[in-house]
């Protein structure tokens, strides 16, 4: 209980300091950092009713890592393992999510990407620097999206690219929905992922999943850049007695891709 008085403290003074309702896309909150999320830290205090109230765009994953999360709309959802998508309670927990609130500041108007690969690099050619964050959206009709999703673990818990040997995939073909997610700066390598991390959910909202591949055409991004950056650290020994000295970047390679 101890946690958790302190952490919804911290919301309320980052609420506080950078009202989300004034230029509300400046504030990129996350809960955790990839790393420990890589390490096997899959249960975390933050609930899903304090995220929302701090960002009404993002993603990340649940306690015991049970599933997919696209948050949209102020909305939380879980594509879960058996593709299945559930809109999750306020008392849900997670150990691993990264939020704002999108206000789009800048279009890309994308005529054709065949790959993942492709998109991102036509996103990157229009953006001003690479040394900032960015949210991002994509909403209509795609060619093919390629997702996954990965299974509730149970204590011990195993590493995360241990996980994804285990992954659901799922390909969907000319698809309606909503592509959204994040670009981190190079220097937030160890926190979160550095490049791209884009979530799938359809506009039915019956499935989606973290996205691995997909093509498009005449589709336009929405961009919202990003200058301040909130990071919200876990309490207790799990966390306290973590070793996050070495390079996880394989691990990470292998869990994105």
């Amino acid at each position: 209980m101890r946690y958790r008085t302190f952490s919804i403290c911290i919301i309320y003074l980052i609420l506080a300091v950078f009202p989300i309702n004034v230029h509300s896309g400046e504030v990129l909150f996350q809960y955790s950092t990839i790393d420990a999320l890589l390490a096997g830290i899959y249960d975390g205090q933050l609930t899903n009713g304090e995220l929302k109230k701090l960002g009404n765009l993002g993603l990340g994953t649940f306690n015991a890592l049970d599933g997919e999360m696209v948050v949209l709309d102020g909305k939380v959802y879980q594509i879960a393992f058996d593709g299945k998508v559930n809109l999750m309670p306020d008392s849900g927990k997670t150990p691993f999510v990264t939020v704002t609130s999108f206000v789009p500041q800048k279009s890309v108007a994308i005529k054709k990407a065949a790959s993942l690969a492709e998109l991102t690099k036509l996103i990157n050619q229009n953006l001003p620097t690479e040394n900032i964050f960015y949210a991002v959206k994509i909403e209509g009709r795609f060619s093919q999206v390629k997702t996954r999703s990965v299974p509730r673990q149970a204590r011990p818990y195993p590493p995360l690219a241990k996980v994804v040997e285990k992954q659901a995939l799922f390909n969907f073909k000319d698809v309606e929905g909503t592509m959204l997610g994040f670009r981190c700066p190079p220097f937030a390598k160890g926190v979160n992922v550095p490049g791209y991390h884009l979530h799938f959910l359809t506009k039915d909202r019956q499935a989606g999943g973290h996205v691995l591949d997909c093509s498009l055409e005449n589709l336009t991004v929405q961009v919202d850049p990003i200058h301040k950056f909130s990071l919200l650290l876990p309490e207790g020994q799990e966390f306290y007695r973590l070793d996050l000295d070495k390079d996880k970047s394989n691990d990470l390679k292998k869990v994105e891709k």
